[in-house]
């Protein structure tokens, strides 16, 4: 069965997201014009109302319009939206669950360069790469490195994960090769779970106080703002780092700012609260922090593995098999 399919997402990103090849085998698997895609579909013009009359399938990425019951009242033969990237609480409403509309996503391909990108920056943490580089540029010229440096390095050093989510499991598959200890804390993974991860499941404060490199993957929900607060940042060592690739809510950036401040502490940021911050935040000037503009996630050709990922589910929901990555109402209180 071919589904019919509308694309429903932010300006260009269509453009980004499918190359030749997506492009092709979405045209094999759907009824669908690629090239039309729904920015907005609670005043839809024409072409884009009769779309969503006949989709029976909505192909979503960044920027997808909200699916209110208004809009889900002129889809009549709407059954299930795939989303070609990580979390679907901006568009999938409480009107979707009611109708029984089904929902895939993407999470889990989205998931691997933000576990790379947090990879990268505990390493380089670890060994002081962002210190080095700094004095580097202001010294300019010969300096006892060995002297300066002394006590860095990732050997018999200890990560502290904060959520067991997908990213956070994959940073924790990614660090096994490496002499590292790592610990966890996830109210949501037992002592047996985390045996079996190979790591050790502590309180968030005994992991803060014994990490030297704090990592930041769980969800942005009511209960996890500012989980990383002051207590939590003036348990951790002196020269520690902070790592959040989450987003901007966990972290007290107030309290943050302070420790960075004083020098007791490093950061690498890729999301902030708010997401672009102030013109004179001291994040931009701070020789301790590594701040990024919400990167870590994919970009390039790595949306692709994103598109590839959204047209297998469209694959399997034309064969009449289940999604391989659904996303569960009764899941979103505690995901991303």
């Amino acid at each position: 069965m071919r589904p019919t399919v509308l694309l429903a997402m932010g300006p260009d990103i269509a453009d980004r997201l499918l190359g030749e090849t997506q492009r092709a085998r979405l045209e094999r698997l759907a009824r669908t014009d690629s090239r039309l895609v729904a920015h907005e579909l609670a005043a839809p013009g024409p072409g884009i109302a009769a779309a969503l009359a006949g989709a029976e399938v909505l192909l979503t990425c960044w920027g997808a319009p909200p699916l209110t019951a208004e809009v889900l009242a002129a889809a009549p033969r709407l059954r299930a939206v795939v989303h070609a990237a990580g979390s679907v609480k901006e568009h999938v409403t409480e009107a979707c669950w009611e109708r029984g509309i089904a929902a895939s996503s993407a999470a889990a391909a989205n998931a691997l360069p933000v576990a790379e990108y947090t990879l990268a920056a505990i390493l380089f943490a670890n060994k002081r790469v962002l210190h080095a580089a700094h004095r580097y540029r202001t010294l300019r010229g010969p300096h006892d490195w060995l002297r300066a440096l002394d006590g860095a390095g990732n050997h018999g050093r200890t990560v502290g994960i904060v959520g067991a989510s997908r990213i956070g499991r994959r940073v924790i598959e990614l660090l096994r090769p490496f002499a590292l200890r790592v610990l966890l804390y996830d109210p949501y993974v037992d002592e047996a779970e985390a045996e079996r991860m190979g790591v050790r499941r502590v309180p968030l404060a005994e992991l803060c106080a014994g990490s030297d490199v704090v990592s930041v993957h769980a969800p942005e929900v009511p209960a996890t703002r500012h989980l990383i607060g002051a207590r939590e940042l003036a348990l951790m060592p002196d020269g520690a780092t902070l790592v959040n690739t989450s987003r901007g809510s966990l972290v007290d950036e107030a309290a943050l700012i302070a420790e960075l401040s004083g020098g007791r502490l490093a950061a690498v940021l890729d999301v902030t609260e708010p997401e672009l911050p102030a013109p004179d935040s001291p994040l931009y000037v701070l020789p301790n922090v590594l701040l990024t503009p919400h990167i870590a996630g994919s970009l390039g050709n790595e949306l692709h593995r994103m598109a590839d990922h959204a047209l297998d589910e469209l694959e399997r929901y034309g064969k009449g098999l289940p999604f391989a990555d659904p996303v569960r109402r009764e899941g979103l209180g505690h995901s991303a």
